[in-house]
């Protein structure tokens, strides 16, 4: 029966139009990231979440294996979609082809072709081959080379002056970012690579004293999976995700967006290789999981080197000299003596785990984590008004327990966890598919001010899980196949001062969107968002009192539309446009853009025109922008002006892939840009990327 049905769905789709609109193994990525980071801004390490969206992809999920923890982890599927599919699955056996899934209740086309890049029917018999023998003939074992560089001389780089009797400093390096990426991987198997980086302006030199050696950043893993009871065992640089982040929080989250129902929830992903060439946030040791029945067992344990300003400071009583750390560098850039005499300069210690139970039917887990972490030297921070209650020492420590409950079409989980400063911190959510129709979410967090975790990353405003309570409330509303209509409304507070805010401070935020679909090549939609968050007063002339705030109001909208015209042809336009109220004072800001696509054979070429007008920085305009495969590019727009980019790839052969890219930015309102030694003598940035990957097995 399962057959003559497979057969049936086979032959209805093939023959549809299904398939032929969406490729196996692509993605549409401005959409989808459009779609989980609505507004776009310069908090959010975006290079990390889109490394964690990078390692999904080239790991898909094998549909007769996985479980409800992994499909969630995508932020696809609704709670009803995900307990129809193991439904299916259960009454039915096996997935036959990925395309079955348009037989199961409640997937929509929509869904499905979100869904296709991510998941696999396998089913081969690799594993019955040596490690050694399927490493060496693995089809996705790649090379890529990257060249960046920013064409217009920055004044980093002209010769050093005189001021005020002193030589300044310039950068060391030339222009050029180098970055390669090596990589033999196979899904839920084996992986294997490592990364280099140089920034612009770091020197490519050999020079132990300064813990430099060619590029300046080497990132390195292998890691090999379901080796009997060990479910994972890495070596090298790697990352941890359990329960909602407040310990463990690496790999792919999005939090608010458009998006408003799957994301608010983190997923239990275990250990996952760390590729990234962001030079913190990843362990260096050693990890595994073993499995004992129900019970998962994380082990952990890293020794890494951390960038850090070291000083030497005198104790109250014997005045004996010793060394502190002032502050931890996470720029990632060695460009001049200051910046390289950070390198390295202290280590980090950490060793940790997780215990992980999960029930035979997949419907509730529990877990704890536990975290030690230990730095070479104590860590002093200069004292300011706002950061009393930031870390501070040698030591700390974090413990967290956690939970996950399906129960039909709800989905419960919470964390709570206490560092050694005795702050706690704790999220608690919930969501439903209420109806078929409409889909509902809801989170309370609470982060006390001197709750520490260094790994955390967890549902917050902030960029970090500290000194903040909120709840969150999200809707989703597809009446039809045509409009989808999402909403949520989050309040927050942080209970003690922040950077630039030195009393406590409440704010909201809203964002709604509205999205028509007439037709498979026609999606227009309109989002609306407004957010008030607090700030100093002092900031603006005439005030002399630091903690004397105003709430700030932003307002955003955007109208866009994407048409394909055919297979070749497809073109999107955006209207944005942004006030800001501060002080008594309203300024505003708007880009408009229009993409032009082509997609035929080996070629694929993409084009966008911007205009900008903004009265200030705070009506600066994110637009995420197409780049080379796995750089993320969303820049802030700001002032008066015109950008635009050209981006072809082409496909040489079956191991050859060639990118390259020119963008450049025109402003109207000024003669210099940037500042320092960033700065520009002149009005315009123009900047090129050229990339090569190599694939062996091919």
């Amino acid at each position: 029966m399962k057959f003559y049905a497979f057969l049936f769905i086979s032959f209805f789709l093939f023959n549809s139009s299904f398939g032929q609109i969406l490729k196996k193994g692509e993605i549409d990525m401005e959409l989808f990231i459009e779609e989980l980071f609505a507004m776009q801004g310069t908090d959010e390490n975006y290079d990390d979440q889109y490394e964690g969206l990078l390692q999904i992809l080239l790991n898909p999920i094998n549909l007769n294996k996985t479980s409800p923890e992994i499909l969630k982890s995508l932020y696809i599927l609704t709670p009803i979609q995900i307990n129809n599919f193991f439904e299916y699955r259960r009454i039915f056996g096996d997935f036959l082809s990925i395309y079955e899934l348009q037989a199961i209740p409640e997937f929509d086309l929509e869904t499905i072709y979100k869904l296709l890049p991510f998941v696999v029917i396998d089913e081969d018999q690799r594993s019955k081959r040596p490690l050694i023998e399927r490493i060496s003939k693995e089809k996705d074992t790649y090379f890529i080379f990257r060249h960046r560089r920013i064409w217009e001389t920055r004044r980093g780089f002209t010769a050093p002056d005189t001021l005020n009797g002193r030589i300044s400093s310039r950068y060391l390096g030339d222009p050029n970012s180098l970055y390669g990426r090596f990589r033999i991987q196979h899904s839920k198997d084996f992986s294997l690579g490592f990364t280099l980086d140089k920034d612009p302006g770091e020197e490519f030199t050999w020079d132990r004293s300064t813990n430099r050696y060619g590029f300046n950043f080497l990132s390195y893993h292998f890691t090999v999976y379901n080796r009997g009871k060990w479910k994972a065992i890495s070596i090298g640089d790697y990352q941890l995700q359990f329960g909602q982040g407040l310990v463990f929080g690496a790999g792919f989250s999005a939090g608010k967006g458009a998006e408003t129902i799957t994301t608010i929830r983190r997923s239990s992903i275990g250990v996952r290789p760390y590729t990234a060439a962001l030079e913190y946030g990843f362990f260096r040791g050693i990890a595994a999981t073993y499995q004992a029945g129900p019970l998962n067992l994380t082990v952990m344990a890293s020794d890494a080197p951390r960038d850090g300003n070291i000083q030497v400071s005198a104790t109250d009583t014997s005045e004996m000299e010793k060394e502190i750390i002032a502050s931890l560098q996470t720029s990632g850039l060695h460009r001049t003596p200051t910046e390289i005499s950070y390198k390295n300069r202290l280590r980090e210690k950490n060793i940790g785990g997780n215990l992980h139970y999960q029930n035979r039917k997949q419907s509730f887990q529990l877990g704890i984590n536990t975290l030690w972490t230990q730095f070479s030297q104590p860590f002093f921070r200069a004292k300011r008004v706002y950061n009393q209650y930031e870390f501070s020492g040698q030591y700390n420590h974090i413990h967290s327990l956690y939970f996950t409950r399906n129960f039909q079409n709800y989905f419960f989980f919470g964390e709570a966890a206490i560092s050694g400063s005795g702050g706690k911190g704790a999220v608690l959510g919930m969501m439903s598919s209420l109806h078929p129709k409409l889909a509902f979410s809801v989170l309370w967090r609470s982060y006390d001010r001197d709750f520490h975790t260094f790994y955390g990353n967890s549902f917050s405003e902030n960029s970090r899980t500290i000194n903040e309570k909120g709840l969150y409330l999200g809707l989703h509303f597809k009446p039809n196949q045509k409009f989808t209509l999402t909403y949520y409304y989050d309040r927050f507070e942080f209970p003690w001062l922040r950077y630039r805010v030195y009393a406590p401070s409440t704010g909201y935020e809203w964002l709604t969107r509205l999205n028509y679909r007439p037709s498979k090549n026609t999606t227009l939609f309109i989002q609306l968002r407004e957010e008030s968050k607090a700030r100093n007063i002092s900031e603006y002339p005439g005030f002399q009192s630091p903690f004397l705030l105003d709430q700030g109001l932003k307002r955003n909208i955007v109208v866009n539309l994407d048409q394909r015209v055919d297979r070749v042809w497809s073109f999107k336009s955006r209207v944005t446009a942004s006030s800001f109220q501060f002080g008594g004072r309203k300024t505003r800001g708007f880009a408009i853009s229009q993409d032009f696509n082509i997609d035929k054979e080996k070629w694929r070429l993409s084009s966008r025109f911007v205009l900008f007008d903004t009265d200030d920085f705070d009506n600066r305009q994110f637009i995420y922008e197409r780049n080379v495969l796995w750089l993320f590019s969303i820049p802030a727009l700001s002032g008066q002006g015109l950008r635009y980019y050209f981006l072809a790839q082409y496909k040489m052969s079956p191991k050859l892939s060639f990118w390259a890219r020119f963008g450049r930015t025109i402003y109207t309102d000024r003669e210099i840009i940037g500042s320092g030694l960033q700065q520009i003598d002149g009005n315009r940035i123009t900047e090129t990327v050229f990339q090569l990957r190599y694939q062996f097995n091919r």
